[in-house]
């Protein structure tokens, strides 16, 4: 079993999640802290109506999938496609597990949880899947440079998969749920727009990013503050307090 921190030296693979990685192309001195010393940032608050409707897409394209049919949201944004049967989907969805590969020029084992998978018609490539939910009075986009994570995190996927053995298409989809504010009431209950989005995902940045944590894992000391970095700022002000 993998350690949760790191040793340099270390035989045995280190475990790393895809947040992990993300963390440290935020800010490699806040991984450092975290992977190496054990010193993680401060939890956010839990995003509980995101995971329901997280559970309750699952759920509908679980249904459509035992049947073999593509979801009507797929059929309205023409998505020649269906919901995939892979019988490892429920592991590769558990966040604790997810799927995983061993990268043997870092010696880390790498893992994601995917929301869904689905399978392309006419080329038989399995396409990654992601859900998220908002509220918002604008249309959903992916245009915004905080939403360079969510492109990142389906660059990663897909990179898993591909390590796996498994054809994948660059495409992937965003399934965009909009909580809707334009109502005149709430009545026990939250109605959303749901946008189907596509972006062709690049996952060159994942090799050349494993060797530089693994240079930043592997030194002495953290590395410097990263410019911008709320933690890193607040750590600052209060060593001076």
């Amino acid at each position: 079993m993998a350690k949760k921190l790191y040793t340099p030296g270390q035989a045995q693979p280190f475990a790393l999640s895809r947040s992990k990685v993300e963390l440290h192309v935020d800010c490699p001195r806040c991984f450092y802290l975290d992977r190496r010393l054990g010193i993680a940032r401060p939890p956010g608050f839990p995003f509980n109506l995101n995971s329901a409707v997280d559970a309750l897409l699952k759920k509908e394209f679980d249904l459509c999938r035992a049947r073999g049919e593509p979801h009507p949201y797929m059929q309205e944004a023409g998505v020649r496609a269906v919901p995939h049967p892979h019988p490892q989907l429920d592991t590769w969805r558990a966040n604790f597990t997810g799927i995983r590969t061993r990268h043997a020029a870092s010696g880390f084992e790498l893992f994601g949880a995917i929301d869904d998978l689905w399978r392309d018609l006419e080329t038989g490539e399995l396409i990654v899947v992601d859900y998220k939910a908002t509220s918002k009075d604008a249309e959903v986009t992916l245009d915004a440079d905080w939403q360079d994570g969510y492109r990142r995190q389906m660059a990663f996927y897909q990179w898993l998969l591909r390590a796996n053995g498994y054809t994948v298409a660059r495409r992937g989809w965003f399934v965009y749920c909009n909580g809707r504010r334009d109502l005149d009431r709430f009545d026990k209950r939250l109605e959303f727009r749901v946008t189907l989005i596509p972006h062709e995902a690049d996952d060159s940045w994942i090799e050349p990013e494993l060797l530089a944590i693994r240079k930043t894992l592997d030194a002495d000391t953290p590395p410097a503050p990263t410019l911008g970095c709320e933690y890193c700022e607040f750590a600052a002000k209060a060593a001076r307090a």
